[in-house]
């Protein structure tokens, strides 16, 4: 099982990351954990929702569909051993730029509109994630807006 894991969460080729495949798979299942609990937020988990997850996933980190279900699977189990967001949240913030908690906020916007309706939940979810990545309250709103009006 861990070989199979090792093999579907790996760095595709073409992307050049000196970060060791370990801390890579890590960045992928505390990024995924984030969209799955906005997913999840507002106590309803969407099919569009978990379909916007699974296509940002493979996107975002070049995954075969198959390697973006095991991704889902392994996040969802992690964040029911967890008791909060902040070692994901702080493991994003040793590793990525600005610019890259940036894009997840977007993304976390992305799976809030996926089924067009903003929450209060989910509302209250991306202002905890933001300022959990020391993101500051306008980056979050032109992050929305960007999603929100697809703008780039």
């Amino acid at each position: 099982m861990f070989n199979l894991k090792k093999k579907l969460l790996k760095a595709p080729e073409s992307v050049p990351d000196s970060r060791p495949q370990d801390e890579l798979e890590r960045i992928q299942i505390a990024t995924c954990i984030i969209l799955l609990e906005v997913a999840k937020s507002d106590d309803e988990f969407s099919s569009i929702e978990k379909t916007t997850v699974a296509a940002l996933l493979k996107r975002k980190f070049d995954l075969s569909p198959e390697a973006v279900e095991e991704l889902i699977k392994i996040a969802s189990q992690k964040r029911e051993e967890s008791i909060d967001l902040w070692q994901f949240t702080d493991l994003i913030n040793n590793t990525y730029t600005k610019e890259d908690k940036i894009k997840i906020v977007e993304a976390v916007w992305k799976v809030i509109y996926a089924d067009k309706k903003l929450d209060r939940y989910e509302d209250h979810f991306v202002h905890k994630v933001a300022k959990l990545l020391r993101l500051k309250h306008h980056e979050l709103i032109e992050a929305k807006m960007k999603v929100k009006y697809n703008t780039d």
